[in-house]
């Protein structure tokens, strides 16, 4: 299994940016893709984006598009979550979350996550308005 670890969470004004990162260890070859995932209080877990470990080819949520970015740092064993732009929707807990063998693409249009097996601890992320 993939171990992974967030950080860079916090309160911010919106309009203003953050900067979230995940760094993986353990059986880091297991995993194609590495995505992000969001729960806002009393919603539904949602995808928020996805990157490829070795294209770097990323998908997004539509309600992100545009605003955040995700790279990867493969040397570091790191993804990065840039989001720009925050909005008061965007308030939530953030995670990132892989699993064995499953694609970005097949990542990006998952509503259910139960194939993820691999959970950081998450880092919260609050927007004021």
């Amino acid at each position: 299994q993939v171990q992974l670890v967030e950080s860079g969470g916090g309160l911010v004004q919106a309009g203003g940016s953050l900067t979230l990162s995940c760094v993986a260890s353990g059986r880091t070859s297991s995993s194609l893709a590495m995505a992000w995932v969001r729960q806002a209080p009393g919603k539904e877990r949602e995808f928020v984006s996805v990157i490829d470990w070795t294209t770097a080819i990323t998908y997004y949520a539509v309600s992100v598009k545009g605003r955040f970015t995700t790279t990867r740092d493969n040397a570091k064993k790191t993804v990065y979550l840039q989001m720009n732009n925050l909005k008061a929707e965007d308030t939530a807990n953030y995670y990132c979350a892989t699993g064995r063998d499953i694609t970005a693409q097949t990542m990006s249009t998952m509503t259910s996550f139960s194939r993820l097996d691999s959970w950081g601890q998450g880092t919260q992320v609050t927007v004021s308005s």
